[in-house]
């Protein structure tokens, strides 16, 4: 029997998914902090139980367009070490298991940041499906230097 060890969704009309252990939950989008300065994939950061979440816009990230309905739009929050990250996708599909005899070989492609984020490929219900390596798609966020919610709730001039 196989366990259901991935979470999928769809990005421009293409199938992805994520190891269901690093997925936090999936969420509404919330109200978005734009702050200046960040990079081209990276919407802002949202106030999300606490915690300060650098949100990554996955279609912007893969230069695709939005597909489907707007209302079908989800967050999957994934960890990154100690970190939250939030990732904008055109709608949650599934979680699902996957078995070796399903993998498929992936092509020899570009050396590109977009085709360094998929850790493989499957085929589940029919349809291909490609497994995301969070780290290597999160490690945009790096680049942002956040502060804590704590700093962001008292305001620049520090005043509580």
């Amino acid at each position: 029997m196989v366990g259901k060890n991935l979470v999928g969704f769809e990005v421009g009309g293409i199938l992805y998914a994520v190891d269901i252990r690093r997925v936090r939950e999936i969420v509404r989008p919330l109200p978005v902090l734009e702050l200046p300065q960040l990079p081209p994939a990276v919407i802002g950061v949202v106030d999300h139980r606490g915690d300060v979440v650098p949100v990554i816009d996955l279609r912007r990230r893969f230069s695709v367009p939005a597909r489907g309905r707007e209302r079908d739009v989800r967050w999957v929050i994934v960890t990154r070490g100690t970190r939250l990250i939030g990732l904008v996708v055109d709608r949650v599909t599934e979680v699902f298991g996957t078995i070796d005899s399903e993998s498929r070989e992936l092509p020899q492609m570009a050396d590109d940041e977009a085709t360094r984020v998929i850790r493989g490929a499957y085929a589940h219900a029919g349809r291909l499906v490609f497994v995301l390596d969070v780290d290597a798609l999160t490690a945009v966020a790096d680049r942002i230097a956040l502060p804590e919610l704590s700093a962001l709730k008292r305001g620049a001039d520090g005043a509580g």
